[in-house]
């Protein structure tokens, strides 16, 4: 049940029934033709995603995610023929931020899981890859297991690749797991939104797998403005909730990239609307950070500690929006800031206000999640309402299937 605080949440009460044969395997051929559902008080409708534009009002600002999935799993196979797998997640503390690190060139230091570490003992792995007519050598030492994470040293003899070619060339895209299937060629394409630019993610931003040019020149048309923010994806987006109150589970931290000019056009835009949750908790997150500033403990964002995943509940919650984001550019320009680099660990679930956007595009998400409770958050019970309608007239669900559109409550 909502509480003020999340922390006494039950994930158990967030829960419903969601058959496998309602998980989209696979995209449309077209993006833009998957179904939208529109949620705007306590009303639904049923729609299509090329016609966007028509259920949003002209003084729209959609936020985008620009980040890039990087093929981020790496399969190594031993001189016994035994098959280490290795999955990128992010880069070591040391780097200031993903972009530093994924420019990296010759080695580099990585938080990884590592499928099949029992037999995977103190030697090198090595891995023969084709950089055009050359043949390079990708090696992986393993320095320090860690209760979440293997530290693995990658290393290559061609200093003058970035550790972000070595990945494209040599990895392969993770899809989630609940789709149950090994990742294909088209999956380079269609699991990246047409829009990607900075690569980090190890998971694409899913609700803009549905935008296309067309949709893009629709949302012109009517004059409905759009901008970027960088979010990098990490594999805890998938992480699920296993403590029996969220009070015992810990959010995942996650890179966040956003440009002065983006937060200055936030005081000028009425109707604010994230694509996807990313989007969305990079937003709120300016908002906490503006008021962070205005608490006078902001000098933490410098060292990328940002936002702990109760600083919105426990922080002054009667700051207005414009307040906190002025604090916020001014505190940028002090400091000679074009972009804000920090990390967000921001937590949004029922309880919680929403202070920048009015509502969300996102994609159906999973039982007993974190996204889950984020929709409810945003129309409160009504998520119920929501995905009963969603599963009884076929939508397709997660990463490839149909969204919505909702409109805060």
């Amino acid at each position: 049940m909502p509480t003020n605080h999340p922390k006494d949440i039950s994930i158990l009460d967030y829960t419903y029934s969601l058959p496998d044969e309602q998980i989209a395997k696979y995209p449309l051929a077209e993006r833009d033709e998957s179904k939208l559902l529109v949620y705007k008080g306590g009303v639904i409708e049923e729609s299509v995603y090329k016609t966007l534009a028509e259920h949003l009002p002209t003084d729209t600002l959609l936020v985008f995610n620009n980040t890039k999935v990087v093929e981020a799993r790496l399969i190594f196979t031993k001189a016994t023929g035994g098959v280490i797998e290795l999955f990128c997640l992010e880069p070591h503390d040391q780097y200031p931020d993903i972009t530093t690190a994924m420019l990296q060139k010759g080695k580099v230091l990585w938080k990884c899981l590592v499928g099949g570490a029992k037999k995977w003992k103190a030697e090198t792995l090595v891995k023969e890859i084709q950089v055009e007519a050359e043949t390079i050598q990708l090696s992986a030492v393993m320095l320090e297991r860690l209760n979440d994470y293997f530290l693995i040293e990658l290393s290559w003899n061609k200093d003058t690749l970035s550790f972000a070619e070595i990945l494209h060339i040599a990895g392969l895209i993770p899809l989630p797991p609940y789709l149950n299937r090994q990742a294909d060629e088209k999956d380079k394409a269609t699991y990246q939104t047409i829009y990607a630019a900075h690569d980090g993610s190890v998971a694409a931003p899913t609700a803009g797998l549905h935008f296309t040019k067309r949709l893009f020149d629709n949302l012109e048309a009517k004059g409905i403005s759009h901008q970027f923010v960088t979010l990098h994806v990490g594999a805890g987006t998938f992480k699920p909730v296993k403590a029996a109150t969220m009070q015992e589970h810990e959010m995942h931290a996650e890179f966040i990239d956003v440009s002065l000019e983006l937060i200055e056009s936030l005081l000028t835009n009425n109707t604010i609307i994230p694509v996807g949750t990313t989007s969305l908790r990079t937003l709120e997150s300016l908002y906490w950070l503006g008021v962070k500033v205005l608490s006078g403990g902001l000098l933490m964002v410098i060292d990328n500690a940002g936002l702990t995943q109760w600083d919105a509940y426990e922080l002054p919650r009667d700051v207005k929006k414009e307040d906190a984001l002025v604090a916020l550019i001014h505190w940028m320009k002090d400091n000679n800031l074009n972009r804000l680099i920090t990390k967000t660990q921001l937590l949004i679930a029922p309880g919680y206000q929403l202070r920048i956007a009015k509502g969300i595009v996102t994609n159906f998400h999973q039982p007993q999640s974190t996204l889950l409770l984020l929709v409810a958050a945003i129309i409160g019970n009504d998520w119920r309402k929501v995905y009963e309608h969603a599963l009884a007239n076929n939508f397709r669900f997660l990463s490839y299937g149909d969204g919505c559109l909702l409109f805060k409550s």
